[in-house]
């Protein structure tokens, strides 16, 4: 059973600055592809940004150019690094996994982006 556990959300200004971690315990790591969405109140969990085995890299066009999303296999972690936040990026963001049996997903983490 793969369990995934997302920390570093929060309270942010605008313009601000923060890096999510989601830590997985599921056995061979690498060979899975990861992913970050997000959900905001009312409306339909979407794609932030995605990471293959071989470290390709998919962002919705409100990520380019602001969010980074990075693994460490060795850790067994995938991040999204988030600058220059907006008020729009509020919603709970939440990790998957992808296999080809199923996807798994994290219980999420409060992304606040106010003044």
């Amino acid at each position: 059973q793969v369990q995934l556990v997302e920390s570093g959300g929060g309270l942010v200004q605008p313009g601000g600055s923060l890096r999510l971690s989601c830590a997985a315990s599921a056995n061979f790591f690498s060979i899975y592809d990861l992913g970050w969405y997000r959900q905001a109140p009312g409306k339909q969990r979407e794609l932030v940004a995605s990471i293959t085995s071989g470290f390709s890299t998919i962002y919705a066009d409100s990520a380019k150019g602001r969010f980074t999303i990075s693994r460490d296999n060795a850790k067994k972690t995938v991040y999204l690094q988030m600058n220059n936040l907006k008020p729009v990026d509020t919603a709970v963001y939440i990790c998957n996994l992808h296999t080809v049996y199923r996807d798994y997903w994290g219980q999420g983490t409060q992304v606040t982006v106010s003044s």
